[in-house]
């Protein structure tokens, strides 16, 4: 078996508060991404959302069952999104073979019973990043490129937050139960993103960074609008982000991050803004 897996259960704001830096460490930030020839997963019990990782290098890697799922395929109660942030490769859905490049994504829909990742070229491996969440319906599979995204500009160079949204698995996009994937790329001399910071009771969320440039991090701030707390992300790291929980963060550099999440309601704007000026 080639897949890995950790659970996370949920923590409440109360015990939040409470954290030091390595409890926050510990239950919140995802560093074991991105295993050669792996297949990897942490599995929260924040709306049983999962975020994962699959590179596949001297062998394709097949989509396995967990014990946490109790099902005998992935797909049987799930859908999974996929974005490439590798070599391009492929992703063989029952059968079907999708061409995935370097920002190139794919949502797989329940019920699909292979998933195949392959790599076109060991020396330089595709490196899909993978999320998932329970799934009520079966909606097709869908492969949507950069291009195909819906393509958002947001903020400015004066307050250091000009970015390129793209709402990749996204309603208007793609059709799904939940899951929403998009991918977010700052401009240079720009360092916040989701800014000003907001959050959404209704859905969690998670952060994946990367094109992050060697010596350089992300800082990523988190918790109640009244009492935040930070935690520093390397290139291929990512940040679970509970739904009572603001999530923005600045870095030492421009870089890109994609956004995953999934809860009660698929209305992308669905947030409370917090004010600047109101942060702690």
């Amino acid at each position: 078996m080639n897949t890995l897996y950790k659970t996370r259960y949920a923590t409440g704001p109360e015990a939040f508060k409470r954290y030091d830096t390595k409890a926050l460490r510990d239950e919140f930030l995802i560093d074991n991404l991105m295993q050669h020839d792996k297949i990897v997963w942490v599995y929260t019990h924040y709306d049983r959302y999962m975020a994962g990782s699959a590179v596949p290098i001297k062998n394709e890697l097949t989509l396995e069952a967990i014990d946490p799922l109790k099902a005998k395929s992935f797909l049987d109660r799930r859908e999974l999104g996929a974005i490439n942030v590798g070599g391009s490769g492929s992703i063989i859905v029952d059968g079907t073979t999708y061409k995935t490049d370097y920002k190139d994504a794919l949502y797989i829909g329940k019920g699909s019973k292979k998933v195949v990742f392959k790599s076109d070229d060991a020396k330089n491996p595709a490196k899909f990043y993978l999320n998932s969440a329970p799934a009520h319906h079966a909606f097709p599979t869908k492969a949507v490129t950069k291009k195909q995204a819906n393509k958002l500009e947001l903020g400015s160079t004066e307050t250091a937050n000009a970015r390129t949204v793209y709402q990749m698995i996204l309603s208007g996009v793609v059709e799904t139960c939940q899951l929403q994937m998009g991918m977010t790329e700052l401009k240079s001399g720009s360092v916040w993103n989701t800014m000003p910071a907001h959050v959404h009771d209704r859905r969690m969320e998670v952060y994946f960074y990367f094109e992050v440039p060697k010596e350089q991090s992300v800082c990523h701030f988190m918790g109640p609008v009244n009492e935040t707390r930070h935690i520093w992300l390397q290139n291929h790291q990512a940040v679970i982000s509970p739904p009572w929980s603001i999530h923005s963060g600045s870095g030492t550099s421009n870089y890109t991050f994609i956004w995953g999440m999934a809860g009660e309601n698929l209305d992308y704007n669905d947030m409370d803004t917090a004010k600047i000026t109101d942060l702690r």
